[in-house]
């Protein structure tokens, strides 16, 4: 088998044998959620680059939050809609690495942006006198390619590590490929100790994000319940933030739950739906989260649309506060 994993550097992806019998209808309706994501992610993000007043640490970190959903969803959709059409649902072994490297560092992008924007929040309502001279354009550059390129290293190093593993199997048994998925194929003789060590690596970089989301929002409750001015900048900033992180765990903690304590009598199209939410559920539900509750977007949204001038001027007095 390992023989056969060299010669033809393929993966079969054993989670599309039960799609079958409603190929055509599940190609039309991940098809229409596709676009739906292109157009609610790429309108919010033109919204926020055209708009002058929109040009803030907060609304430049929603941005970058959408760009990393165009960019998890376009490493996954594509080729989920090429395995529907065809027959053969193979993948070639570079290709299964890369559609691992896409899926983990979207991922934990994710994270990383949440962690910074935490902080965005925290500098905003804890220290408000302090906001402006430390958040330059300088420093939320900063911010922005930490939150892109730390995920990128550690899983350009995780996947490096993966791809030197010798493999005694082709079959995943689900509809797209994830690093834990083919670490599984490894034969039991295969070197994991470096494996082992890169996932105890990645595990405290991301843990300790976690814990710096934590502490923020313990100051930033802290402060809101000293103020009525700070609560109210913090239901109308933190609370998407909230349920953003809400989901995030959700979606990401559900499948590795499952794969430990789950039942594997579960139908292979509700282990493949358990797999992929991360893919499904934050990258339409946070631009919509943050388009209708932030002022600023829900306004000018509505303008737009509605061609609304009292949203629009309305928006505009609460920028020149």
């Amino acid at each position: 088998m390992c023989s056969l994993i060299m010669d033809n550097q393929i993966f079969i992806l054993v989670g599309f044998n039960e799609t079958t019998n409603y190929r055509v209808p599940l190609l039309l309706a991940t098809l229409l959620y596709y676009c739906v994501i292109l157009i609610i992610n790429i309108a919010l993000i033109l919204l926020i680059v055209l708009d002058e007043n929109l040009h803030e640490p907060m609304y430049i970190l929603l941005s970058s939050f959408c760009i990393n959903a165009l960019y998890g969803s376009t490493g996954f959709y594509p080729k989920f809609f090429l395995d529907l059409l065809s027959s053969s649902h193979r993948i070639s072994y570079e290709g299964c690495l890369l559609q691992a490297f896409i899926m983990y560092s979207f991922a934990c992008s994710d994270l990383s942006i949440l962690a910074v924007m935490a902080f965005d929040r925290y500098l905003a309502i804890c220290r408000p006198l302090h906001y402006h001279s430390f958040m330059t354009k300088r420093r939320l550059s900063q911010l922005v390619c930490f939150s892109w390129l730390t995920p990128f290293c550690i899983f350009f190093m995780n996947i490096l590590i993966t791809s030197r593993l010798k493999l005694c199997d082709i079959k995943i048994q689900r509809v797209l490929c994830l690093n834990w998925l083919i670490i599984k194929l490894a034969c039991p003789e295969a070197d994991t100790f470096r494996k082992n060590i890169s996932a105890y690596v990645t595990f405290i970089v991301y843990l300790s994000h976690w814990l710096f989301i934590v502490w923020t929002y313990m100051h930033l409750i802290k402060t809101c319940v000293r103020s009525r001015e700070d609560r109210v900048k913090f239901m109308q900033t933190c609370v998407p933030h909230l349920i953003s992180l809400m989901t995030f765990l959700f979606v990401l903690v559900f499948d590795p739950v499952y794969m430990i304590f789950g039942s594997t009598r579960l139908p292979q199209s509700l282990q493949n739906f358990i797999t992929i939410e991360f893919l499904i559920i934050p990258p339409v539900m946070n631009p919509l989260i943050y388009g209708f509750k932030l002022t600023k977007i829900r306004n000018r949204i509505l303008g737009l649309l509605f061609g609304c001038p009292c949203c629009l001027a309305h928006c505009t007095l609460i920028s020149q506060r």
